[in-house]
């Protein structure tokens, strides 16, 4: 298929409806409305639903209606709007629900400010609401990941019966490039046999319920811990560039792995052997990258657009806390290139 420009929320609507997507309730918030707007009027081409909702709350509750039917369902967000949706997301992980979130990230805890930025990683990454819970984060870098990987979260959903969050960011959702859109296909929301649908008279009835209270608490220790299990061992994405000589090692994802990338290339031409460790699966989190390094790794710089280094932590997890683990944010600005390279050169003189 031929490619076409496309602003990256744009693209992430057009592939969602691709994949069978038919049914949308949420509420504009910046950077993210965009997606609301294109599917405010290509729901009605494919036959589906779209709500323009009252409020968040109201958004990510239609679709726990919607997705118990067994409906492809979405809701995208921002800032203190993905924040209102997250008793909503605990109760799709407590019923095994699946639906796609996605939260096109903004600055500032609170009201925070409409500028890009990095600043939910924890939220996407530690279960936002309340009880044992994770759930997959696809981090898509580039406007054809953003397609590709809404794409992909359907799929992923209905795997696990488990909700799947996309956590972009607002240069990735604004930024205009070409994308090659997958395939439209069909889905049939009647094939699922735990989903919610009209009975005749003599059926049994169906029911949505926490799984807790339907196979007991021992059981459910059991079932939670091997569903999270098997969720880690088989669904770590991620991209390695030029690792396999590196002596530092940049970790970033989104909007500021592409700067990182660049100056990857940057610190090649001088001789610095810099590479990089790009995230594509938030949670989890690609530790089988980190095991595959060399012993000739020093250190690990994480680049995000997050002022305390919210991915730190996870960094430190996966490698053991072997070597150093620095951290270069930014508020409001993508990542500099040339601060990058400072940074590196400063982490080597000090070994």
């Amino acid at each position: 298929m031929a490619k076409v420009l496309m602003k990256g929320n744009e693209a992430f609507a057009e592939a969602c409806i691709r994949a069978g997507c038919r049914f949308f309730s949420g509420y504009p918030i910046t950077p993210q409305t965009e997606i609301l707007e294109y599917m405010s009027w290509r729901m009605e081409e494919v036959g589906g639903q779209f709500v323009q909702t009252e409020s968040e709350v109201a958004g990510i509750n239609m679709l726990f209606g919607a997705a118990c039917c067994g409906a492809r369902a979405l809701t995208t967000s921002a800032g203190p709007g993905f924040s209102l949706k997250q008793e909503g997301i605990s109760y799709l992980c407590g019923n095994d629900i699946p639906a796609v979130i996605a939260d096109v990230m903004r600055i500032g805890s609170g009201l925070g400010d409409i500028f890009q930025g990095q600043g939910d990683y924890w939220q996407l990454t530690r279960g936002g609401g309340h009880g044992d819970y994770r759930t997959i984060v696809l981090a898509p870098a580039s406007v054809q990941e953003n397609a590709d990987l809404a794409y992909l979260s359907f799929d992923l959903a209905e795997k696990y019966r488990h909700p799947v969050l996309v956590g972009s960011d607002a240069a990735i959702g604004q930024m205009v490039e070409p994308v090659e859109l997958p395939e439209m296909r069909e889905y049939d929301m009647n094939s699922h046999d735990w989903a919610i649908a009209p009975r005749k008279q003599g059926e049994e009835q169906k029911v949505i319920w926490n799984t807790y209270y339907t196979i007991g608490a021992d059981t459910y220790m059991d079932y939670l811990k091997d569903k999270y299990r098997t969720i880690e061992e088989n669904e770590q994405r991620w991209e390695s560039v030029q690792t396999e000589d590196a002596e530092i090692v940049l970790v970033a994802y989104g909007i500021s792995s592409r700067v990182s990338k660049a100056a990857v290339k940057q610190a090649r031409a001088k001789g610095i052997k810099l590479g990089l460790i790009r995230p594509i699966t938030l949670w989890p989190f690609p530790k089988k990258a980190f095991e595959q390094l060399g012993s000739q790794v020093k250190g690990f710089l994480c680049v995000e657009m997050s002022i305390l280094g919210q991915m730190c932590d996870d960094v430190i997890l996966a490698t053991g806390n072997k070597h150093p683990v620095e951290s270069y944010g930014e508020f409001a600005n993508v990542p500099s290139e040339e601060v990058i390279l400072e940074k590196v050169q400063q982490m080597l003189k000090q070994d």
